[in-house]
């Protein structure tokens, strides 16, 4: 598996794989092609059918700006991976310099075809959880300290992301007003805050200010703010949350929470090293559900549990996330991922609530590795209409009978 890094990224969102990847490979692609006169980027996929709403056209005008530069919205894709792009540089002959196929494989992470980067090598020689908690017991280490055998110099980047985190929440919190584009939403992440400092009961403030928290980080994310893959940025409300809450209401310290990413980075990477991240290959099951299942086992880490009830938390919030479709209204990262990261943040609670309780009354019968497997089967039988394109679901049924979405 690879690095924490290809995990945990910030960026402007308001999607890893439709503005950050693409700025990623625009970036490294400028950089190889110093004599490049003009550019032509080809989207294919997911990419084409939702690049607008995405501001993906957008994010590759302004990254390679000054170079003139056209981009294409495509149909035809050759490829299996479903979303993509292919960037051309042209020299002042108008001859072709350079042409690189890209593939947006989730969470910002990128590959090239018949291309190999440093940030695609291999870190982690393990593939199962199951696998990972052997090699714990065998070395009476925790996850935390499973990521740092492999990575000794990881902690000071989690710290970089955990504070990034923390201001895209605060920010949130802290704003008012629309969110871009047409669907005219209002931002009710500070409004949401406020009232839960409102309440008198202690359960009902926690839950609202985790609602809010998420709110917060993803009204920032569709403004087209800075936000933290976890692992997605449609997903970022989720982790973020957590880490807010538990760092400004919990007063958890950022060692602690550091640690806390470590884990649920591992729960990521397994992830998306056995299934996929990309609402675009397994709709948001692959999103919001992993946000999930990342942010359970990181709070049950934080709560001093064992690797079992690590494995059950997580496992438990992926479960029942398993076939959840990704149908944004207009293509915008707003209805319904506002929403459904503030219900994420409550269900992450719950998988660990039921896991402390049910691992001490019997084993589960269906392990981590079993879900993520499953996870992946289910993504390939979503219909593609239901799998971030728009072409179904509520970015259809709103459309038509609410006449609200362009």
């Amino acid at each position: 598996m690879e690095s924490l890094r290809e995990m945990y990224k910030a960026g402007y969102g308001p999607s890893s794989s439709h503005t950050l990847a693409p700025m990623r490979a625009c970036l490294m692609f400028k950089e190889i092609t110093p004599d490049a006169t003009r550019y032509e980027v080809e989207l294919y996929g997911s990419l084409a059918l939702t690049g607008k709403g995405h501001y993906t056209d957008e994010i590759i005008l302004k990254t390679l700006a000054p170079i003139p530069t056209q981009v294409k919205f495509c149909s035809h894709w050759e490829h299996e991976d479903q979303s993509g792009l292919i960037l051309k540089g042209f020299d002042a002959a108008d001859g072709l310099i350079k042409e690189w196929v890209v593939f947006s494989i989730g969470g910002g992470s990128i590959k090239v075809l018949n291309e190999d980067f440093d940030f695609q090598r291999q870190v982690y020689p393990h593939e199962s959880f199951n696998d990972i908690v052997s090699f714990c017991k065998a070395h009476n280490m925790n996850l935390a300290q499973y990521v740092y055998h492999f990575e000794p110099d990881i902690k000071p980047y989690l710290s970089e992301m955990l504070d990034a985190m923390f201001k895209s929440v605060y920010d949130g919190i802290n704003t008012q007003g629309v969110l871009p584009g047409p669907l005219q939403l209002v931002k009710v992440a500070r409004d949401l805050w406020l009232k839960a400092n409102s309440l008198s009961s202690n359960e009902k403030q926690k839950r609202l200010k985790l609602v809010a928290y998420a709110y917060a980080a993803n009204e920032q994310n569709a403004s087209n703010q800075i936000v933290v893959t976890a692992p997605t940025m449609g997903a970022c409300g989720v982790m973020a949350s957590f880490m807010y809450y538990a760092y400004h209401d919990l007063g958890f310290s950022k060692h602690r929470l550091v640690d806390a990413m470590a884990v649920a980075g591992i729960i990521g990477n397994l992830i998306k090293h056995n299934a996929t991240i990309s609402g675009a290959v397994g709709g948001c099951q692959a999103e919001v559900g992993s946000a999930t299942s990342m942010t359970a086992a990181a709070k049950a880490f934080l709560d001093g549990h064992s690797l079992k009830v690590i494995e059950v938390a997580a496992e438990i919030a992926m479960e029942h996330h398993l076939g959840l479709t990704c149908d944004p209204i207009g293509g915008f990262v707003m209805i319904p991922c506002i929403e459904r990261n503030g219900a994420a943040i409550l269900r992450a609670f719950d998988a660990v609530f039921m896991a402390e309780n049910l691992s001490v009354l019997k084993d589960n019968f269906v392990q981590f590795d079993d879900v993520i497997a499953t996870m992946n089967y289910t993504g390939s039988k979503i219909a593609v209409e239901l799998k971030e394109t728009s072409l179904g679901g509520l970015a259809t049924i709103v459309r038509q009978n609410k006449k609200t979405a362009p």
